[in-house]
């Protein structure tokens, strides 16, 4: 997408307070990663015009960078919203993959029905080291379905997840991404010019915040 675009769904992440900048302090993630600012997409489903919005530019980003898809899948938790909502508006099967398989019942990982060898598109949230989306791609491919691309609202940028996307062999696109962010924050004066380069310095080098 141009830089232009990934502005404008930043400004509607902004707008929703989905996401917050912190330098000063910093919040801690469940990793344990020390972080200056905190992204939480599901906020955006509270706002129906924003939530309008994102979908209709998630189903954009599928509907023109892979016709081909056959289904739709979402990563649990945050992910099943929104991949429904797509599966729904470009009416295409949808299914959602679990972060381990059921302890009861059918112990399923997988929750609705897929065909083999089968191009499906993943939905996520956000994408921060890439791990969790592409375990989720992992045991959709032991079902021999083909993961032709995870779609994200958000990137954080971070190289580990570049790497662990091209090892993996998946593709990825994401909506917006924490440089546009950054970008954004500055020009509405959410945070000092020179606050800027510290923060883009997280990215590239989180240790020095802790981690």
């Amino acid at each position: 997408m141009a830089k232009t675009d990934e502005k404008v769904i930043a400004e509607k992440l902004l707008q929703a307070g989905a996401v917050k900048l912190s330098p000063e302090k910093p919040f801690t993630w469940a990793s344990g990663w020390k972080s200056p600012i905190y992204c939480d997409n599901r906020k955006l489903l509270s706002f129906p015009f924003i939530r309008d919005f994102i979908k209709s530019e998630l189903c954009n980003v599928v509907f023109e960078a892979y016709p081909e898809a056959d289904a739709i899948a979402g990563v649990a938790t945050a992910g099943i919203p929104w991949g429904a909502m797509v599966a729904d508006q470009l009416k295409l099967p949808f299914v959602y993959v679990r972060s381990k398989p059921k302890a009861h019942g059918m112990g399923n990982q997988i929750e609705g029905k897929l065909e083999q060898d089968w191009k499906v598109v993943m939905i996520e949230d956000l994408i921060s080291t890439g791990l969790s989306s592409l375990d989720a791609v992992n045991v959709l491919k032991a079902e021999n379905v083909d993961v032709i691309s995870v779609v994200s609202i958000f990137n954080y940028g971070f190289q580990k997840a570049v790497d662990a996307f091209a090892a993996n062999e998946t593709a990825y696109k994401s909506l917006t991404n924490y440089g546009a962010l950054i970008e954004l924050a500055k020009a509405k004066g959410m945070i000092q010019p020179e606050s800027e380069p510290e923060l883009l310095a997280w990215r590239e080098k989180p240790a020095e915040w802790g981690i």
